[in-house]
């Protein structure tokens, strides 16, 4: 209790606990003069301690305090201190003359071995850029700026500007050489800049077809000899002979290069000899090709040159050597991994983490692709030498088959089986039971090769129109993949042709679901869609295809044909322009074009259209139809003369043909040729009305005496037609009475029976397509180049022919050559359709038909086409 000491009231029960050392002020260190000396000396050590007079050791040592005081010690022993100072004499150092210590050490001088002490180094002297070597040093780094330039120019496809920068290049390594010559150093010259900046041009040159100065820069390098490896560049000069068709100087260069690179670099004399035997092929010199290939199948064998190999011996029609061949190509280690190996042995999350890593890296891709290159070649060779190397096809793909089955291509089999299946249908041979046997062995097959034959199977009936099986087949194949958009593809054109458009639309939308890059399944259902009037996203459907398809004649023609639904005809031309810088001779998108050119008005364009149309393809009748029409709405009947003489051998039966080369030669005014063509088209139909009044009128303007004849056989046809007529309208009176009668009887019995009487649906929707196809044939009738007589048994109700009709009835009648004659010697009933008399047709209930040359019928409203 002695040492413990109780508070009072007034004391502070927490003084003293900012009370510290001043040598720890940290704030007060910028004071410090004994602090900041040290921080200025060498690793931060204070200056040494010297004695201002004799004594011991520790006699004359300051104290020095935070606040700089220093206060000498005195020794108690009285040994002077070592090292220091007595008289003003320094004692000798030398065994730590190595640390820095001095013997001339002197009063108040410090430890500064680096000389730190003396400031700050003087600036470094400016470089003088006008001395020569400054100047060659900079223009050394634009040559080699310049090449770089170049070759990033060249990776991003910017060939011109590679080459700019190429040539720059060699102005300036010229200029370098020229400078180094001045100065005195030409023997400084920088080999490798001058041969990187010529090997540079080289490349440009032939990167942009520039192949004779190409061939010259590399000559330049090839023949300096103090260039070294220059003789590798002939494979470079060899390639260009290549490209120009040169084979022989190939052959020639890549043989030199063969002859200067030593058989340590075995890769790089692999490559040549395989170009030596592509050369050779090319050349069809296929017995040095052989050779060549040969010797690298025995060194170093390869897929590619096992494939080549194969080719020509099947070239040269050896069997037995193409069997060798293509038991060699399966042969070829590949040098990969196995699959196996990305699958995790065990539930180690690391090694799960690594294998996801390195599962789709690049060298697993790259080894996919020569898997998929290997897998490829052998499926061609297969295909290849199956018909040759057995009597029959099927006997030669069988021995492939089990070839693979006995290699590492095992997996290969089952596809070439499928293969054999597919070229049957590549021929043709729909009929072939074999194709359809080899397919259905896949049945029982695991899953992916199960839907494979399942899906070309459904195609194989789809294409025989048996939709039942094809339907089937498309189930089986989807059963056994769901994600197979060929299957699904299959299975919703089964349901198209049902014309389920709805259902087809589903199926085309999965089947883009699991594979979006699938062009028939987007073209399939902007199909579906136009079936369904749904035109914008028909639309949609094809813009998006046509984005994958740049090229798609059949794309183009779609949008165009949409864009002509949708009334725009100046979207559809524009897109049937791009189908011509496609399909420059298709003559139906010609024909289309000048269709939609003459609804605009623009008459010379549709023409200079039709025009090519017909010359390409001469025996569309349409096209031949418009060209007459407008030569004669043009006045230039002669011409149209040689298109209705094609029409008429293009349909001999039909008359109106000969009857409008008549009128063209009327037209023109060679009457004696149209009166024989009347009288030849008299002799063939005798009871044409339309030609015995012309007959009649030409032999009266003419004065002949057969007029009389032709009158008599015009009476008795007008009378015959008369009769005909009268029995079709009773006819068609009684039947239409005899239905009057019959719904009334109906009506009447409904009426007092309470269960329903039920109509026949088929003869309701047959009755309501009789009425459409009544008011479609009576507004759009024939024109006037077509038929109007029920005597030819021919008729037609395109809306082409309501353009024509208005055309011919809008031609003047001035120059009519029987405006004079007179209309009392020819019978009454006669009119004249190409004079000024020409009416159009009537609305009401009996409609006129009029031709160009023929006489008009009165024709019933319920007179349905022919």
């Amino acid at each position: 209790m002695e040492n413990v000491h109780l508070a009072g009231e007034e004391e502070d029960l927490y003084s003293g606990y900012n009370d510290y050392n001043p040598t720890f002020d940290s704030e007060e260190l910028e004071n410090d003069l004994g602090f900041q000396q040290a921080v200025r000396t060498s690793y931060g050590r204070r200056p040494p301690m010297t004695a201002k007079f004799p004594g011991t050791a520790i006699g004359a040592r300051p104290l020095a305090s935070s606040f700089g005081a220093r206060i000498p010690l005195a020794s108690s022993l009285g040994r002077p201190m070592t090292g220091a100072v007595q008289d003003g004499a320094a004692r000798p150092m030398t065994a730590v003359r190595a640390a820095g210590y001095t013997s001339s050490l002197t009063r108040g001088s410090t430890f500064d071995p680096l000389g730190q002490s003396k400031g700050p180094a003087p600036s470094l002297e400016a470089k003088n850029e006008d001395t020569p070597e400054e100047k060659i040093k900079i223009l050394e780094k634009k040559v080699n700026d310049l090449i770089e330039e170049s070759c990033m120019a060249q990776s991003i496809g910017a060939l011109q500007l590679a080459l700019e920068k190429a040539k720059e290049a060699g102005r300036k390594e010229r200029a370098l050489v020229r400078q180094r010559e001045q100065s005195g150093n030409a023997d400084h010259i920088n080999l490798d800049l001058t041969y990187s900046v010529l090997l540079n041009l080289a490349n440009q040159y032939a990167n942009n077809e520039m192949y004779p100065e190409a061939l010259n820069s590399y000559q330049v390098i090839v023949k300096n000899k103090m260039f070294n490896n220059a003789g590798r560049l002939k494979v470079n000069m060899a390639n260009i002979y290549v490209k120009q068709k040169n084979y022989p100087k190939a052959i020639k260069f890549y043989r030199m290069a063969l002859d200067q690179i030593s058989n340590a670099h075995k890769e790089m004399r692999i490559k040549i000899m395989q170009n030596i035997g592509v050369v050779f092929v090319r050349m069809g010199q296929y017995s040095d090709a052989i050779t060549s290939f040969e010797h690298i199948m025995s060194e170093s064998p390869n897929i590619k040159t096992g494939f080549n190999l194969i080719l020509c011996y099947y070239a040269i029609g050896d069997r037995e050597r193409m069997k060798k061949a293509f038991q060699k190509l399966i042969s070829v280690p590949l040098g990969i991994d196995d699959e196996d190996k990305y699958i995790p042995a065990n539930d180690d999350t690391d090694s799960s983490m690594v294998i996801d890593a390195i599962k789709n890296d690049k060298l697993h891709q790259m080894e996919r692709d020569l898997k998929l290159l290997a897998e490829k070649y052998i499926m061609t060779a297969a295909k290849l030498i199956a018909p040759a190397i057995e009597s029959s096809f099927a006997t030669g793909f069988d021995w492939c088959v089990d070839m693979v089955k006995n290699s590492q291509y095992v997996e290969l089999a089952n596809d070439l089986e499928i293969n054999k299946a597919i070229t049957y249908l590549r021929q043709k041979d729909f009929n072939q039971v074999e194709a359809v046997e080899t397919l259905k062995t896949f049945e029982k097959k695991d899953s992916r090769v199960k839907s494979a034959a399942a899906t070309n199977l459904s195609f194989l009936y789809f294409l025989e129109k048996d939709y039942d099986q094809a339907d089937r087949y498309a189930d089986l194949a989807m059963t056994a993949d769901r994600y197979n958009p060929a299957a699904l593809i299959n299975k919703g054109n089964t349901v198209f042709v049902k014309q389920d458009y709805e259902k087809a639309a589903e199926f085309y939308k999965e089947a883009l679901r699991n594979d979006s890059s699938c062009t028939e399944a987007l073209y399939n259902l902007g199909l579906t869609y136009k079936k369904l009037n749904r035109l914008e996203e028909a639309l949609d459907c094809f813009l998006k295809l046509h984005a994958i398809l740049r090229n798609s004649a059949q794309v183009m023609y779609q949008l165009a044909n949409l864009y002509e639904l949708l009334e725009d005809p100046q979207q559809a031309i524009e897109w049937l322009i791009q189908v011509l810088s496609v399909t420059h001779t298709d003559p139906q998108a010609l024909a289309k074009l000048g269709e939609l050119y003459d609804g605009e008005g623009d008459k010379s364009q549709a023409f200079q259209y039709y025009y090519e149309s017909f010359r390409y393809f001469p025996s569309n009748i349409d096209v031949i139809e418009w060209l007459g029409a407008y030569y004669i709405e043009t006045q230039f009947c002669e011409k149209a003369i040689q298109y209705f003489e094609r029409a008429t051998l293009i349909q001999p039966t039909q008359v109106k043909w000969q009857l409008m080369v008549a009128s063209c030669y009327r037209r023109s005014g060679n009457y004696q040729k149209a009166l024989e063509t009347y009288k030849e088209i008299h002799r063939k139909f005798p009871e044409n009305v339309e030609c015995l009044r012309f007959l009649v009128r030409l032999c009266t303007d003419m004065g002949l005496k057969e007029v009389q004849e032709y009158a008599t056989k015009l009476k008795k046809a007008e009378k015959m037609k008369e009769i005909k007529e009268q029995r079709v309208k009773s006819g068609r009176e009684g039947s239409a009475r005899g239905r009057r009668e019959s719904r009334e009887g109906s009506a009447g019995s409904a009426a007092g029976v309470s269960t329903p009487v039920l109509t026949s649906p088929k003869k309701a929707s047959n009755m309501e397509m009789d009425v459409k196809a009544v008011s479609q044939s009576e507004s759009k009738r024939l024109s006037p180049l077509l038929d109007s007589g029920r005597d030819s048994g021919h008729s037609s109700n395109s809306t082409k022919g309501e353009r024509l009709s208005a055309k011919m009835r809008s031609l003047p009648g001035s120059n009519e050559p029987y405006e004079a004659s007179s209309p009392k010697e020819i019978d009454a009933s006669y009119v004249d359709p190409l004079g000024p008399q020409m009416e159009r047709p009537k609305t009401g209930a009996k409609k006129r038909v009029e031709d160009d040359d023929f006489a008009d019928e009165e024709l019933g409203d319920d007179l349905l086409p022919e």
